[in-house]
């Protein structure tokens, strides 16, 4: 068990800090449109919330994903 614990360390290590935030980051932000776009549907949100919330998921998603390809040049 202990080897596999270190084994995790390991590829965190190489994953690098700024990968597993980002990782973070857009796993939350996805979380919060999915349950905004629910509470649209049940109409507890106006459309308008929505838009913005939308957009600024896209626009964040794009600074996340230009990030990431930098670091990586894929």
């Amino acid at each position: 068990m202990a080897k596999a614990k270190e084994s995790k360390t390991v590829v965190e290590d190489k994953r690098g800090k700024l990968d597993v935030l980002l990782g973070k980051v857009t796993s939350r932000k996805l979380l919060v449109w999915v349950t905004c776009t629910v509470l649209l549907f049940l109409g507890e949100v106006s459309p308008a919330v929505w838009e913005t919330l939308s957009l600024a998921y896209v626009g964040t998603q794009a600074f996340v994903d230009a990030a990431t390809t930098w670091k990586h040049g894929k």
